[in-house]
């Protein structure tokens, strides 16, 4: 299980390499390059979505006892994700010199407020940037409570398993004090069945003595 999470984090690594570095260069390409990078940045951002879920995957394979480092890992990746994506974000709409003089075009009051205008659409698109950032951190913060909360239940399931287990435990060992206590039960009432039985054939034997000793007397004295 381990060995393929660090294969899938090999791979995240290379791929995120690779990303960054193309990330530097969108802003110092032509449109017609650029429009090409990003479309392969783009790509490349969702194999490591991709490689992601599978990590994640990986590590809710591990034992609980096992998973906390792993988890700690994860955590990481994504913030490394997370950043990787705002810095896309701000690469697609920056301009190196060279194309920004290329979209100006000329001199004067007409490419100043261009280039102002310009400005204020990147600083709305950075503004619309953030808010989208700061939405995906709340997301992955309810994604790791609810990822988490899995957990805790996982947990409880097997400890509630186990207390089943217990009782079902319990419940035989029950049954077999009530069956040993049953079976004692009749054993007790046939031992005192026999006493009495036993009590009353003593007691006809002495009432048989008593009355042949009275007629031996009585036929002695009439004798006499």
């Amino acid at each position: 299980m381990s060995s393929d999470f660090e294969g899938y984090e090999q791979d995240f690594a290379v791929l995120t390499a690779e990303i960054t570095n193309k990330i530097a260069r969108v802003p110092r390409l032509p449109p017609d390059e650029k429009k090409q990078m990003v479309a392969n940045v783009e790509k490349q951002l969702e194999e490591a979505k991709e490689l992601l879920e599978q990590m994640d995957l990986e590590v809710r394979e591990i034992p609980p006892q096992s998973r906390g480092m792993y988890s700690n890992r994860m955590r990481s990746y994504k913030q490394e994700m997370g950043k990787l994506e705002t810095d896309f974000k701000r690469s697609r709409i920056a301009y190196s010199d060279e194309v920004r003089n290329e979209l100006l075009g000329g001199d004067g009051n007409s490419s100043e407020n261009q280039l102002i205008k310009l400005r204020e659409e990147r600083a709305h698109l950075l503004d619309n940037t953030e808010r989208l950032e700061r939405s995906s951190r709340r997301l992955e913060a309810g994604y790791q409570i609810a990822v988490e909360t899995e957990q805790i239940g996982q947990e409880m399931l097997e400890n509630l398993s186990h207390d089943r287990e217990k009782i079902q435990r319990a419940r035989e060992r029950l049954r077999e004090t009530d069956a040993n206590l049953g079976r004692s039960s009749r054993i007790l009432t046939g031992m005192l069945r026999r006493i009495i039985q036993n009590r009353i054939l003593v007691a006809i034997l002495a009432v048989i003595v008593v009355i042949t000793i009275l007629m031996a007397i009585t036929f002695s004295v009439r004798r006499h």
